[in-house]
């Protein structure tokens, strides 16, 4: 297996060509309109295969073999990419693998028993429930910061992801039931709680929102032309806010899910109501939540307990 080229960062792949680029575009097809993913997932399935492809370089995908594999984990690992994100590119080619089997007869998947090299666990990043309640006091009147503060206390109130916060319609929302529709991963449905200062926050935006020439009147958040607000909008937005807010760390829209996971923890202990709430198809997903509620018991220990500070010797 020969490399292609100079060396290309997994994270900004150069596209493929000849017959491997046209496998590819029809795996993508075949997950943007027979397991309808969205643009977002297929978008991180042409980035991690495109990797293997551009290091496979003339040989095609049929003629990879386990030994082949191994190797570009080595080198992808050498380059500096974690085991989860390694975990996460082997799990993009056995599937990948398997469309090529149904679809192209292709005779073995060389990705199968290979897994990627352990990497230390890294907890998701959360604010405190002091930080998180400063973010969402975005004090300013004007339309736009009327619309981020609904974002943000919607963010936090009902822990949805950015994809999800995109796609919503002022529809799905329901005030009277306090509760926000929301179109998940895989296209699942599922209901979620609105906190009051969310629906406070949302009824004062949709105020402001029918003041302006609304381009998309299925787009819940839209910019000052009326258009729907897309993914790398809100991502800045909300890091913004985080700065002028006077947040000390970098503020992202995931970490406003993981922090109302976690204060959800913290105050009730019920994990399979937070795992409905994020939309975790698995439990063991939503148990990472559990770590952070225990790093929080733990410094609430060792600040009040009498016995938990080792005396100077």
């Amino acid at each position: 297996m020969t490399a292609r080229g100079r060396k290309q960062t997994p994270a900004e792949p150069v596209s493929v060509s000849g017959p491997a680029q046209k496998l590819l575009q029809g795996y993508i097809e075949h997950l943007t309109h027979e397991r309808r993913l969205s643009a977002h997932t297929t978008k991180n399935y042409k980035r991690d295969i495109t990797a293997l492809l551009l290091i496979a370089g003339d040989t095609p995908p049929s003629k990879l073999t386990a030994h082949d594999i191994r190797r570009a984990i080595a080198q992808l690992h050498g380059r500096g990419l974690d085991g989860r994100s390694l975990a996460r590119m082997l799990s993009a080619w056995r599937g990948f693998y398997h469309y090529l089997a149904r679809d192209h007869g292709c005779a073995q998947n060389p990705c199968i028993g290979i897994r990627a090299p352990k990497s230390a666990k890294r907890l998701p990043d959360a604010l405190s429930p002091d930080d998180a309640q400063q973010l969402v006091e975005v004090c300013d009147d004007d339309a736009l910061a009327v619309r981020d503060r609904a974002i943000l206390e919607l963010f936090y109130s009902s822990g949805l992801r950015l994809a999800e916060l995109t796609g919503l319609s002022p529809e799905d929302i329901n005030f009277a039931d306090a509760t926000v529709r929301v179109t998940g991963k895989g296209g699942k449905t599922r209901i979620v709680p609105v906190g009051s200062h969310a629906a406070t926050a949302l009824h004062a935006w949709l105020e402001q929102r029918d003041a302006l020439p609304v381009v998309d009147a299925h787009a819940l958040f839209v910019n000052r032309q009326g258009r729907r607000l897309g993914p790398r909008a809100i991502q800045s937005r909300v890091q913004q806010r985080g700065l002028r807010q006077g947040i000390a760390s970098r503020v992202h829209p995931h970490m406003l899910r993981h922090s109302f996971a976690s204060h959800v923890l913290q105050s009730s202990s019920d994990l399979r109501a937070v795992q409905e709430m994020l939309g975790h198809s698995s439990i063991s997903t939503t148990q990472v939540y559990t770590q952070l509620d225990f790093q929080h018991l733990a410094k609430i220990y060792d600040a009040a307990h009498p016995r938990a500070k080792r005396k100077d010797k």
